[in-house]
């Protein structure tokens, strides 16, 4: 098995993580028991996650969370292409070739997404990251071209079109057509209205199942966290959304549209939009959303968030003692905060936390990806050090704002930020992020030829230049017209050259 000691990661539609003391039960690439629930199976979950939580909260409480060192990981999604470079429904063809547990399937049968093993935050890290992704990732480019076809990582595929979105194309497992008809359920029917609105063109269309969401895909980063700092972890977490998103922005466009730099995040949370709650400030709080605060004091304040202000959606019932929390779990993940704590459980039932960041997109390119997720973790360790948290300093609701307009302008965005202040996404990066996340990673001793290369070479090329993905989609569009399928052709030549975005010609 793959992730975490024998516990699978979440994917954009994941559902658990149980295990016996033997073997995995339900993972990532494998199924739920049914795809129909009646109401009689409602009634008789409900008061498993209350139980489970109950058990919960008493390890909050007391010491037996797993308190080892940060232990990182990731999950990449990605897409199949035809020699048209337009999507190939061929995933489980495609997973059977590559026959890896570090390859499963995903929403849709036009992608999969890759996992690594978890690794220590040490001096390793780096070139761990590089040798691993590229490994999985060659053997997927392999095992697609033996089908004629292409994989490609991007946050929105250029030339996906409404009509491909459709449920013929859903992967063939129970626990996607049963999410499908739940989320439905709970809508009364009622139909899912996409409204996007970018500074050139606005997007609107209406869609009857979830499918649209298999156009948005991601590159979700994991972090091991002890108890004692997991609320403080979780805040900065969220502080560092607009940053990051802005950032990676890869998903300028959709359905031929330019809309946000990163239209991912608008498209993902309207796909599966479905009312819960409302928070403090009277605003309707969603399945897919940047949540409703900072945690004060333990991350137990989002699991009982969770029991009181989330639906049930998928009321499957286990057997297994209440003491592996299946049904808490399962619950938690049918809610997809941007920023997600996570519950893992080792074969004996060591239970450890973990915070999956979900805000970057797909891509452009494998070196890309590496600094990208070297940066979350430095900047994440940066901002954990500071003498006043940065929660003090951002309000929760500055921190929210800050994100959209970070994923609706990218690099330009002008955020409020500590102090008070109002200042580019470009700025706080090139002023203070890059350099105090390096000098972080520097001190767990990762080797400063490492960092001078993801930081100096990469990132702090990619922000001067502002040479983001979504840039140069856009500029490619600007300088050769609506020409999706073409520049999606340049797209895959230049990611599979393996050099930073920031390079790449148009």
């Amino acid at each position: 098995m793959h992730l975490w000691k024998n516990v699978p990661p979440y994917g954009v539609v994941a559902i658990i993580e149980i295990f016996t003391e033997r073997h995995l039960i339900l993972s990532m690439g494998s199924d739920i028991g049914r795809s129909f629930f009646s109401e009689r199976d409602f009634r008789q979950f409900r008061e498993n996650p209350r139980k489970e939580t109950k058990i919960l909260m008493d390890w909050f409480s007391s010491d037996v969370f797993k308190k080892s060192g940060e232990m990182c990981g990731f999950e990449l999604e990605g897409w199949l292409v035809n020699k048209n470079y337009t999507p190939a429904p061929r995933n489980e063809e495609f997973l059977e070739k590559v026959n890896s547990n570090l390859v499963v399937p995903e929403l849709s049968k036009y992608n999969f997404e890759i996992n690594t093993n978890p690794h220590p935050l040490d001096k390793n890290l780096p070139g761990y990251l590089q040798q691993e992704l590229a490994k999985t990732w060659e053997s997927c480019v392999f095992n697609a071209e033996t089908m004629g076809c292409k994989t490609l990582m991007i946050g929105i595929l250029p030339t996906i079109e409404d009509k491909m979105l459709t449920l013929e194309h859903i992967s063939p497992l129970q626990r996607y057509a049963a999410l499908n008809r739940e989320i439905l359920r709970s809508r009364k029917r009622k139909p899912l209205n996409i409204r996007i609105e970018g500074e050139r063109e606005t997007l609107h269309v209406t869609h009857h199942d979830v499918m649209a969401e298999a156009a948005a895909t991601s590159l979700q980063i994991h972090l091991q966290v002890s108890p004692d700092t997991a609320a403080r972890q979780y805040n900065i977490a969220q502080v560092l959304s607009a940053p990051m998103v802005a950032l990676t922005a890869n998903a300028p466009f959709l359905f031929g549209k330019e809309l946000w730099n990163e239209t991912r995040i608008p498209l993902f949370e309207q796909a599966v939009k479905l009312p819960s709650f409302r928070d403090k400030t009277g605003r309707v709080v969603s399945r897919v959303t940047f949540g409703s605060g900072y945690v004060r004091h333990s991350l137990r304040e989002i699991f009982l968030e969770n029991l009181d202000g989330f639906p049930v959606l998928l009321p499957e019932t286990f057997t297994e003692d209440f003491n592996w929390l299946n049904h808490l779990r399962l619950h938690n993940g049918t809610i997809w905060r941007w920023n997600r704590p996570l519950i893992g459980l080792s074969a004996s039932g060591t239970p450890h936390l973990r915070i999956e960041h979900r805000v970057p997109s797909a891509g452009p390119s494998l070196p890309d990806i590496a600094a990208n997720i070297l940066f979350f973790y430095g900047a994440m360790c940066y901002l954990f050090e500071r003498k006043i948290p940065p929660e003090r300093e951002i309000a929760f609701e500055d921190a929210r704002k800050n994100f959209y307009l970070a994923a609706k302008e990218g690099l330009d965005a002008r955020i409020v930020w500590r102090g008070r202040k109002r200042i580019s996404v470009r700025e706080i990066l090139l002023e203070e992020l890059l350099a105090g996340a390096g000098r972080c990673l520097q001190k767990k001793g990762i080797d400063s030829e490492q960092i001078r290369y993801n930081f100096e070479e990469i990132l702090q090329h990619r922000v001067t230049t502002g040479k983001t993905g979504a840039a140069w989609q856009k500029a490619y569009i600007r300088r050769h017209g609506p020409q999706f399928q073409e520049m999606t052709h340049a797209y895959h030549e230049n990611q599979n050259k393996q050099i930073p975005v920031h390079t790449w010609k148009i």
